[in-house]
């Protein structure tokens, strides 16, 4: 049974590994590739001390998928009276375990996390091959990427 948690600093090095996993392949990188230092380490930092949420989809004790959502603060303008948005990232499914809603429940349970932030929109860069899930969760595409607005 797949069980999605909320990642905190207990979990910080099963965090890294999917990301680093998912890193290499989003690059086209190989297992022998390594990471430049000052990623690898401002990447924990972030994850440790950033305005983020991220979660991890474990199966037993594997952790096979992530999804992260990294909350901003801008001026407030008349379409987002807050200020506040989000930028959604590091969605990745290990291949094995692709296709089967994973990514879904996680990017919905962010949004309805982001809605209850007060945030009015949630950015993304998306690879062609993720799009149609953010269609189906009502983003839609722009110049920079894709957006939803809440």
């Amino acid at each position: 049974m797949i069980e999605i948690i909320k990642a905190d600093n207990s979990n910080i090095e099963e965090l890294m590994s999917i990301r680093l996993e998912m890193l290499k392949i989003v690059n086209n990188m190989s297992d022998e590739d390594k990471f430049d230092k000052i990623l690898v380490e401002s990447s924990r930092e972030y994850f440790l001390n950033g305005n983020q949420t991220t979660l991890l989809a474990k199966d037993g004790e594997k952790i096979i998928a992530c999804a992260s959502i990294s909350y901003i603060l801008l001026m407030p303008t008349f379409s987002h009276p807050t200020g506040k948005r989000a930028h959604l990232m590091n969605v990745y499914t290990n291949k094995a375990y692709r296709h089967q809603g994973i990514a879904k429940k996680m990017v919905s349970q962010l949004i309805a996390e982001a809605k209850e932030k007060g945030c009015t929109e949630i950015s993304l860069d998306a690879r062609p091959d993720g799009k149609p899930l953010y269609k189906v969760l009502g983003f839609t595409e722009n110049k920079e990427g894709m957006v939803l607005e809440l």
